[in-house]
């Protein structure tokens, strides 16, 4: 059975989806917050009161004054960011495991008309400084080829791993150096706060980021991801675009009061902490299974693991969802979330253990 017939056969428990975070639902208070701004008017296209309040709590968040530019995807949220710092003739520079890179179906092309993509190596889904350096240089000023624009950092990688603050720092260094704006993709930005105990300034614009994907659909929102500008002057640029894109929607209330939500007493760093504490349970109890070879960091809520082939066909004949054999052979990804529960991770290992006895 595929990934896709896993995932999409009805009879699947959703306990047992593991595919990707995306799979939870929505937070409680998150829907109870909708349900209070579904009564009554409200001003339309984001001139309502809880987009003020959002934004507001971005700058609380951050530590100083920023904009929100409110959107539906994240896929949304990285085009319009690198179309804002990017010209045509641009070339974003990313590592190639990067979302942007393979799972945006060609969107930051289309959104910055036509700006290169030019992927990196490096371990752990980081871009490597040296290949940084180098990229950020090449054919610089030559009208034959596209010239280097913005460097774009994921955050939490696409391996799980999370960039340390120094990572960060010497990537935005290296950008600033070479006259480049940052972006990041911070899908899953709120496992990487939790997972370094940094504030959210620390990560983003004092490393030097120009904007930031603030990601919430994975970690408890229902259609609710944002921009969050700290280089102010790209903020009209960023607006026009985002009409142009069809982002600005007429009732931004109910984005709006998902991520006030969010944001409100600290929802969003401990809806993280649970999915990064599901990983590191997984992880350890798959320590223990027969023939289970664990990969890599599992810093935020991302396991990755080699299987035997028996375990992986037992998995999903019982009904399991994850994906497999899509980078390598055997090479398994597991994902938890903020909705994951300790049986569900342990009811996961004991079916691993089943099928590798």
């Amino acid at each position: 059975m595929s990934i896709t017939q896993a995932t999409e056969t009805a009879t699947t428990p959703t306990a047992r989806i593991f595919s990707s975070d995306n799979a939870a639902g929505t937070s409680p208070e998150i829907v109870e917050a909708m349900a209070a701004v579904s009564t009554g008017p409200a001003l339309p296209y984001g001139a309502d009161d809880g987009t003020a309040t959002v934004r507001r709590a971005m700058g609380e968040i951050f530590e100083r004054d920023v904009d929100v530019v409110l959107v539906s995807t994240g896929t949304a949220a990285n085009a319009l960011s690198l179309a804002a710092l990017t010209p045509p003739w641009g070339s974003v520079l990313c590592h190639r495991e990067s979302h942007i890179n393979n799972d945006e179906c060609g969107a930051p092309e289309f959104y910055t008309a036509g700006a290169k993509l030019v992927p990196l190596g490096g371990a752990d889904a980081k871009i490597d400084p040296d290949e940084l350096r180098a990229a950020a240089r090449h054919k610089a000023g030559d009208v034959h080829s596209v010239e280097p624009s913005v460097v774009s950092v994921t955050q939490a990688t696409e391996t799980g791993a999370v960039h340390t603050l120094d990572e960060i720092r010497t990537l935005g260094s290296i950008a600033r150096e070479a006259g480049l704006r940052l972006h990041m993709d911070g899908a899953r930005f709120a496992g990487a706060v939790t997972a370094l105990g940094c504030t959210p300034a620390e990560l983003t614009w004092r490393a030097g980021v120009d904007l930031l994907s603030f990601g919430a659909t994975k970690n408890g929102t229902m259609t609710a991801e944002a921009i969050v500008v700290f280089d102010r002057s790209l903020t009209p640029e960023l607006a026009f675009r985002a009409k142009r894109a069809g982002q600005v929607t007429s009732k931004m209330r109910f984005q709006a009061a998902q991520l006030d939500a969010y944001l409100r007493d600290g929802l969003w760093l401990r809806n993280a902490a649970h999915a990064a504490a599901m990983a590191a349970r997984l992880q350890e109890g798959l320590k223990a299974v027969s023939g289970v070879e664990l990969l890599g960091a599992a810093d935020a809520n991302i396991v990755f693991c080699r299987l035997p082939q028996r375990i992986t066909e037992g998995l999903l004949a019982e009904g399991y969802a994850f994906y497999h054999d899509r980078w390598e052979p055997g090479v398994v990804r597991f994902v938890t979330s903020f909705a994951t529960t300790e049986q569900d991770v342990d009811h996961l290992v004991r079916a691993a253990a089943s099928h590798a006895a």
